[in-house]
């Protein structure tokens, strides 16, 4: 009879274990891949659900999900990053502004979904357990929630692509964010026609792989 209390009682099935990590290492930034077609409200709730599983310093689940699906909202966010991909492009030597001119960044108007995940950083009033010498946790347990449900849309066929090129009062203003309520992360979610082989940035010489050998 199995030991319950072996090392490895408490592991999933290969199976299980395989399909773990094949969501980490199949998943991709989306940028030009979306389709039109809609996302139905239960698969949309899965993967939220997903986020919201997350784990958090303290307990205090200080993410908030803002789904978009308005043209002209998304398209008040679009003319934001437009303003601040300039404004990047800018800043980046030659070289380096011819690639990044070429490159497509975001999929904000062609994806059927986009969501803003925030961070309230007064949710569980100012004292949190874990919080009191590293202030900024509750903003690393909401990036957890930003990386669950990456994870849970990849196992689900759904693609995802972070856009980060904002200013971010702006990104507030745009969403009727209050200010003190702090965007992650944003987000294009869909359909996709395929999932890369290998990162976009890694494929166009943007930066290699940094070489790492398990242990």
């Amino acid at each position: 009879m199995e030991n319950p209390g072996a090392p490895a009682a408490h592991a999933f099935s290969e199976a299980d274990r395989a399909a773990v990590y094949q969501a980490i290492y199949s998943r991709r930034d989306v940028r030009g891949q979306f389709l039109p077609d809609p996302v139905a409200d239960d698969v949309l709730g899965r993967v939220l659900l997903a986020a919201h599983h997350a784990p958090s310093v303290g307990f205090m689940q200080p993410w908030n999900f803002l789904v978009v699906r308005s043209p002209a909202v998304k398209q008040r966010v679009h003319d934001v990053f437009r303003a601040a991909n300039a404004e990047a492009e800018r800043l980046f030597p030659d070289e380096k502004r011819a690639l990044y001119s070429r490159m497509k960044l975001q999929g904000i108007l062609e994806s059927p979904i986009n969501l803003c995940i925030t961070c309230d950083r007064s949710r569980s009033g100012p004292v949190v357990l874990g919080r009191m010498h590293m202030f900024s946790m509750d903003l690393y347990s909401t990036v957890c929630a930003v990386q669950n449900l990456w994870l849970a849309a990849r196992a689900t066929g759904l693609g995802v692509g972070w856009v980060s090129i904002f200013e971010q009062q702006a990104l507030q203003d745009a969403l009727g964010i209050p200010h003190d309520i702090v965007p992650i992360a944003y987000l294009c979610i869909g359909w996709v026609s395929h999932f890369n082989d290998r990162p976009e940035l890694e494929t166009c010489g943007w930066l290699p792989r940094l070489q790492r050998q398990a242990a």
